[in-house]
């Protein structure tokens, strides 16, 4: 069932703009990137197509079809389950280019451990009742005042703690890690999908077959 993401991409014909193309006929024929396939919405939306996964080491998505699928041709499969664009930036870095990504953003290792941003404690009252919630971003010098029922008096609380930039970045990397693989026994289901949407269909001027459209040329018209 090896089936690239790229093959069942359709071809566009655009303009000869190279020394060669010296005819006003001339086109240069490139796979259309502009046609991106997509999970079926029903399919999509439905929690029970799909799997949860946490990506482990290094692993890439061709690594990851492999596992899951004993196919790493079907490492589109996994980019599209998670609406994926960017491998660069959205898949989680191996070492070796997380370390690299940190330094060029900060510029050296004392900056990662200065403060990003800050955090709340979990705040309650007498009776353990959440007030704040852990986790908020706020200010370094937030404060709140309530009403404790048993206490029965106002109190003023404040309770924060610095996340540095490493932390910070840590935090999106470790997310990145956690995605959703569908489940193998669809598969098969996905593909005929893609294969069933990628075709071009009559109607257009720029229609030339089921696997080709071509780009208009102005220069038919000068």
């Amino acid at each position: 069932m090896a089936k690239k993401y790229f093959r069942n991409l359709p071809d566009f014909d655009y303009v000869d703009r190279t020394k060669e193309g010296q005819n006003i006929s001339d086109y240069t024929r490139v796979k259309n990137l502009f046609k991106r396939a997509e999970i079926a919405e029903d399919i999509f939306k439905d929690l029970n197509f799909f799997t949860k996964y946490q990506v482990v080491g290094d692993e890439r998505p061709d690594n990851v079809a492999k596992k899951i699928y004993g196919d790493p041709n079907l490492d589109w499969v996994v980019m599209l389950c998670n609406n994926i664009l960017n491998f660069e930036s959205e898949w989680p870095k191996d070492q070796e280019s997380y370390n690299k990504y940190l330094l060029n953003k900060y510029g050296t290792y004392d900056k990662l451990n200065e403060v990003h941003h800050y955090e709340t404690l979990l705040i309650t009252d007498k009776a353990g009742r959440q007030i704040v919630p852990a986790g908020l971003e706020v200010p370094e010098d937030f404060s709140i005042t309530f009403y404790d029922p048993t206490l029965k008096q106002t109190i003023t609380r404040s309770s924060t703690f610095p996340v540095s930039n490493l932390i910070y970045e840590d935090r999106k990397e470790t997310e990145k890690r956690s995605i959703f693989v569908l489940k193998d026994i669809y598969i098969g289901l996905v593909i005929d999908d893609i294969e069933e949407v990628m075709p071009y269909t009559p109607g257009s001027s720029q229609y030339v077959s089921d696997r080709v459209v071509r780009g208009e040329n102005i220069r038919l018209y000068i």
